[in-house]
């Protein structure tokens, strides 16, 4: 599947970025590298350094920022500090943080970040570590809980949760239209006719899978401790 993403509010972070030619700037989620080729178009001697963690990010960007005077790293963005150290480089004039979800991730159904497909639970940006479906099949019913209603401000965290756990006792919870149709079941019928109700717990299980708000906060510490004076 081709990384098609359109990328958000591209001209009005490019202005906000205010680049300069021999400027060097970090992009940490290069993604479908929207972003990163219009920073790295408007440098000449500067340089760009694309981060993502997703391996299919990677390779487009790669493949989309050859002639650019780019270079482009697999890692978190919260590593983008040991990661400039590598290059060298002691300073950066402007960063750039493209947070949640990319539509790419979304519509590969196979990377099971959607309720919309039938796939294995899977929701992991980097391919690698723990997934959705062992987050289901293992947390307990508090700590499943707090993930709803913490990072999906989901009312029916504490119902949905338990009946997850009911659930896979009789069966290993694997599949994305499982999940969906679990957490659906918690919903009064006149809810589920305003939209898939699963999209809040869909949601705040990505961002547990990923350490989504972990990684922005040792990110956040370390961008203002790599930019340059002024």
């Amino acid at each position: 599947m081709e990384f098609k993403h359109i990328s958000v509010l591209l001209d009005e972070t490019i202005e906000s970025l205010n680049i300069k030619p021999e400027g060097i700037y970090i992009d940490g989620t290069a993604g479908g590298a929207g972003h990163s080729s219009e920073i790295a178009r408007r440098l000449t001697t500067g340089r760009l350094i694309a981060l993502d963690q997703d391996p299919d990010a990677i390779k487009t960007a790669t493949e989309r920022l050859k002639g650019y005077n780019a270079t482009v790293i697999q890692c978190n963005f919260s590593e983008m500090k040991q990661s400039v150290d590598n290059l060298d480089i002691n300073g950066v004039d402007g960063i750039l943080l493209d947070l949640g979800v990319s539509s790419y991730q979304l519509d590969n159904g196979e990377r099971g970040f959607s309720y919309k497909y039938d796939a294995p639970l899977d929701m992991r940006m980097s391919q690698s570590g723990t997934t959705a479906a062992e987050i289901v099949n293992t947390l307990s019913v508090d700590e499943l809980t707090k993930i709803f209603r913490d990072y999906g401000e989901e009312k029916f965290a504490y119902k949905i949760a338990n009946r997850i756990v009911n659930e896979r006792q009789n069966k290993k919870i694997e599949t994305t239209i499982q999940l969906a149709d679990i957490i659906a079941s918690c919903y009064p019928a006149a809810a589920r006719r305003d939209g898939n109700p699963a999209r809040k717990c869909f949601q705040a299980i990505r961002i547990a899978v990923n350490g989504e708000l972990e990684a922005l906060e040792t990110a956040l510490d370390k961008c203002f401790d790599l930019l340059n004076k002024d």
